[in-house]
Order: structure tokens, then sequence, then C-alpha cells
């Protein structure tokens, strides 16, 4: 019998590293890792940068207009929408959904972010890990990584983490912070990410022994 397709989903805070800790992670499993970068395929089939599908996931949407769009062509609702299609936070989760779901049918596979806690919900070989560390933590290593002052990492770590609580919160209808959603959480303050990472590839493997070292 084939082994199952494991995928591993990881949402982290602002400048907690859980991207560094993905990328590790993923090289001591053998896993590809898919996170913003995935998004170029997405932006192009809307003629956007990934810069501008950010900032429209950042925004609020309407969910009854979006339900509207999306079965118009059945004549499903009399409510008035726009003959033209809108690019909407729940549109750009719908396409990153199919996507991510396609990918993770062909591979095990580690998603950063993308509300992929929630897309793989159901998935009885899905993992889903919380990744976070204290303010003043973040706000060091964003400052040191991007060459900020603490007062701007601070308002970058705002921002960001304000655009993914809006995300969530509107396409999944439940707070990224619920840690009902996962099966780690983890405050990785003065942790090594190597160590981090190197704990979960631990147990990771203890749950699925087929996983070789």
């Amino acid at each position: 019998m084939e082994n199952p397709k494991i995928i591993i989903t990881i949402n982290r805070e602002s400048g907690s590293g859980g991207g560094e800790i993905a990328r590790l992670l993923g090289e001591k499993l053998g896993f590809k890792v898919y996170g913003r970068a995935m998004l170029q395929s997405i932006a192009e089939k809307f003629d956007m940068t990934i810069e501008n599908m950010d900032r429209v996931k950042s925004q609020h949407t309407n969910w009854w207009s979006e339900f509207c769009r999306f079965f118009r062509q059945f004549d499903a609702c009399s409510y008035p929408v726009a003959t033209t299609p809108e690019v909407t936070p729940l549109t750009l989760y719908y396409a990153e959904a199919r996507l991510l779901r396609e990918l993770a049918e062909q591979e095990s596979c580690i998603i950063v972010g993308r509300a992929g806690f929630h897309i793989f919900r159901d998935n009885p070989n899905a993992l889903h890990l919380l990744i976070m560390a204290d303010r003043d933590a973040r706000i060091a290593r964003i400052a040191a990584k991007q060459n900020l002052s603490p007062e701007e990492a601070a308002k970058v770590i705002d921002e960001t983490d304000k655009a993914r609580d809006t995300f969530v919160k509107d396409v999944a209808e439940i707070s990224r912070y619920d840690a009902r959603n996962y099966d780690f959480v983890l405050n990785v303050t003065n942790m090594p990410t190597e160590a981090v990472a190197q704990f979960l590839a631990d147990n990771i493997r203890m749950k699925y022994p087929f996983l070789a070292k």
C-alpha cells in the first residue's frame, strides 16, 4: 500500500521565524515548501503583482456578493452583482486553495500561510502548526532582517499580522490564534530555528514512521 501524502501547514506570527523554520523542516523531511513565491502563477492569472494580491487579501470582503459572483452563471442569485469578475480576498483564496490541493495530491509538502490549516482541515494526513514568539523578539528579528528601527519594525509586524488576521477571519470565519486549529502551537522565543525544526521533524517522524531520516 502506498504511503499517504503528508501535508504540513504552518501559520506564523510576523517576525517569529516561521518561514525559516518551514524551510529547515522541509530540508529535514525532504518536503517541498510552498509559500508566497507559489503565488506567482496565480498573480499572472489575475494580471496582478504579488504585492497587489497581498493588499487585496488584507481587505474585508462581502460573503453574499462573493457567493453571487460564484453562482451567477447558474442564475442562483437575484442580488445584483457586477458582470465583470472582481478580484477579492475570496476569489484569491479559492484560486490558492485549488492550486494547493492539486499540489498536495502529487507530493507531501509544507504550506506556509495561505490559510492552509483551513484548506486542509478535513484531511486526515494534514498536520497544522502555529509558530509564535514574544513581541520584543519579533521586533528585533524584523529590525535586523530588514535594517529597520524598532519603531519601524513594530509597524511592519502590526500591519502584517493585521492583514493575515483579516484574511483568515474572512475566509475561515475563525481566529487564526484559536489553538483548536492546530496540532502544535509553539512559542519559539530564544529558541534557535534549527532546534525548532529538528524538534518538529522528530515528532512528525514519530507520527509517520515511514518518513525516512
